[in-house]
């Protein structure tokens, strides 16, 4: 249990950190944010846990392809606030545009048969 305690807490240090540190510089934060640490925490605790070097190769190369549809909500959020909609809505907006982003790209990896 307290394994688990330790995985939380290190995880939600890290989102609180990228939080602290947008606050004072937006650039910074992006270069943290931006950074794959949510995907390097999971490869460490699947790691940890089992040592299946086969998981964590599916993982990382999964992560991959994922990425790509997922730039959607990045891109898409400051442009719809750039317009002047407003915050919520756009968040919800931005997520439903990635969510239908991911759906699209999971059919066209499928047809080119790449393995998610």
């Amino acid at each position: 249990m307290l394994y688990y305690v330790v995985k939380v807490l290190l995880s939600a240090v890290v989102i609180v950190l990228i939080s602290e540190i947008a606050k004072r510089s937006t650039f910074m934060g992006a270069i943290v944010a931006s950074l794959p640490l949510t995907s390097l925490l999971a490869i460490i605790w699947i790691y940890v846990e089992s040592g299946d070097l086969a998981r964590i190769s599916a993982l990382s190369i999964s992560t991959f392809w994922l990425v790509i549809p997922s730039l959607t909500l990045v891109l898409l959020l400051p442009t719809l606030l750039k317009t002047g909609m407003n915050f919520w809505l756009s968040v919800a907006l931005s997520i439903t545009a990635t969510v239908l982003a991911y759906l699209a790209m999971l059919r066209v990896y499928k047809l080119l048969g790449i393995q998610i």
